[in-house]
């Protein structure tokens, strides 16, 4: 068997990567004023539906508005400044193209992993591998 039939032996006896990115949906965000700071309430559901650490989430959120915060005891994301939910729904945007959903396939059966001091989205679906900002 030369390398042209075992290449389409092996295309044939792929299987085929059911689903897409439409089945992933993350909550929309609901943020109400505080004060001086912008209170995510159902940080904790968003977290859930990203399938990711809330600290990783909250640590991203605070870099990607150039804000600190803290998470309360109740949960909630608590963001110094003010902040609609449409731009904090445009952070977990791109939170999700960055930490979720797969560079190759669009997926978002993945998992972070740490290799050698570097980040490492992993695809469970298509195998794939790439590097993260962190």
């Amino acid at each position: 068997m030369d390398y042209d039939e075992m290449l389409d032996r092996g295309l044939e006896e792929t299987p085929e990567i059911q689903g897409d990115s439409e089945r992933f949906d993350v909550t929309d965000p609901e943020v109400r004023q505080e004060g001086n700071v912008s209170v995510f309430e159902n940080f904790q559901t968003v977290c859930s539906d990203l399938g990711r650490e809330d600290d990783h989430v909250m640590k991203f959120l605070q870099d990607e508005l150039g804000t600190s915060g803290h998470i309360d005891e109740s949960g909630r994301a608590r963001l110094t400044g003010s902040f609609d939910a449409d731009r904090i729904g445009e952070a977990i945007d791109e939170y999700a193209d960055e930490y979720v959903l797969c560079s190759e396939c669009g997926l978002p059966d993945t998992r972070l992993d740490k290799e050698q001091g570097a980040v490492i989205l992993r695809c469970e679906a298509c195998g794939a591998r790439s590097a993260t900002s962190g």
